[in-house]
């Protein structure tokens, strides 16, 4: 659930900072890419090297480097977490977060986070116990801030209650089970790569697509527990880890095989390019090269998405992607209707870096209640993320 993700761990000053090393080999051993933001007093309990070291990032302190003027980007560094995990939280800081104290790195790139905020007090038993701290912890949860519950046992003061920081494989568990709820339950069907419509025994009808996006997409959403089916044309691309993987090569293929998977789905996203033509006929044999031009007659294929769209369940949520060159929107507009689709993630072949063949894309995503969301360009693997976090707001 934490592999790929990409985490802030701010840490603020307690001696539980000792507990806040071990909980970022955690995160690392999990697969999750760490960036450390520290409060200057929390650095006064273990040294930044020693999280440099661990997180394998630099660790973030200051607003900008005084030797070199360089600033410390809180907006970007707020952009690239998937979320932000404060711990330990002290009192003080907690307090500045609940009433908008902003006076160092680590509060301002709190106050910028759009993503989920996860906060684990750590303080001893008669702070922890303050009217104002609870206020401020409930204050917290009231912005959509989620609290990793402090445990009980002995404190730094000798005191034995609750305050204490919870432990690092506590924390880890936390993290996982939380992120699971939506998708957890969920069966997905996802489709991917191009088609393949034969001509003869050597030569097909085929275009550009390369299956990277229908594939991060697929390892997305088993990153985030759904039970994902994946039918894929043919790529180049490795299997990823899914629950079920069919290779196909025909649109009439990947029809028949739609047809048998989908009514089990809660959701299908149909992210595959399917030729929209195929050969009359098919040669057994290879057509030979001749002086005249061999003419070949072009028959439709089935519509994959208009026949989901004809027979969706109820509750069922319907994804489709349009690959445009011209009036875009419009073209895309038209397609979510006709296709009875709840959204459609719109490709234009205008954007450089976008589209067949890149390890990047950029879309635009509208839904059928004639929202629209504008992406910039970014790794496929981020916009698998915001194609399903999009997916998640409209659906839940």
């Amino acid at each position: 659930m934490l592999n790929g993700k990409n985490v802030i761990l701010g840490i603020s000053g307690s001696i539980a900072v000792y507990k806040a090393a071990f909980l970022c080999r955690e995160l690392i051993k999990k697969g999750a890419n760490v960036k450390v933001l520290m409060t200057p007093n929390s650095a006064q309990f273990v040294t930044p090297l020693t999280f440099s070291t661990l997180s394998k990032n630099p660790v973030f302190i200051e607003y900008s480097n005084p030797e070199t003027g360089e600033w410390n980007n809180h907006v970007e560094l707020a952009k690239w977490a998937d979320f932000f995990l404060l711990a330990p939280a002290t009192q003080n800081t907690i307090a500045k977060m609940a009433n908008g104290v902003c006076d160092n790195l680590l509060l301002a790139t709190y106050f910028s986070m759009e993503n989920k905020v996860y906060f684990a007090p750590a303080m001893d038993l008669d702070m922890h116990k303050h009217a104002a701290n609870q206020k401020n912890i409930e204050r917290l949860q009231s912005f959509g801030n989620i609290l990793i519950p402090s445990e009980e046992g002995e404190l730094a003061s000798g005191l034995f209650g609750e305050g204490r920081m919870a432990e690092p494989e506590n924390i880890i568990t936390f993290l996982e089970d939380n992120a699971r709820p939506f998708w957890k339950s969920k069966k997905v069907l996802v489709t991917a790569g191009p088609t393949q419509e034969a001509i003869d025994p050597v030569r097909y009808i085929g275009n550009r697509s390369s299956g990277k996006m229908g594939y991060a997409i697929a390892e997305e959403l088993n990153n985030l527990g759904a039970e994902v089916y994946l039918i894929s044309g043919p790529t180049s691309l490795e299997q990823p880890n899914v629950h079920q993987f069919d290779l196909v090569e025909s649109a009439e293929e990947m029809f028949n095989k739609v047809k048998e998977v989908s009514p089990l789905m809660d959701g299908v996203i149909m992210s595959a390019a399917v030729a929209d033509y195929k050969s009359e006929s098919v040669s057994d044999q290879k057509i030979k090269k001749k002086s005249n031009v061999e003419q070949i007659n072009l028959v439709p294929t089935e519509d994959i998405l208009a026949h989901l769209g004809e027979n969706k369940k109820e509750n069922q949520f319907l994804v489709g992607f349009a690959l445009e060159t011209n009036n875009e929107i419009d073209n895309a507009k038209n397609k979510l209707q006709r296709k009875n689709l709840d959204l459609i993630v719109l490709n234009s072949l205008q954007n450089k870096g976008a589209g067949f063949g890149h390890d990047t894309n950029q879309v635009t995503i509208l839904d059928k209640n004639n929202n629209t969301y504008d992406f910039e360009l970014k790794s496929k693997r981020m916009v698998a993320k915001d194609i399903l976090q999009t997916i998640e707001k409209i659906w839940h």
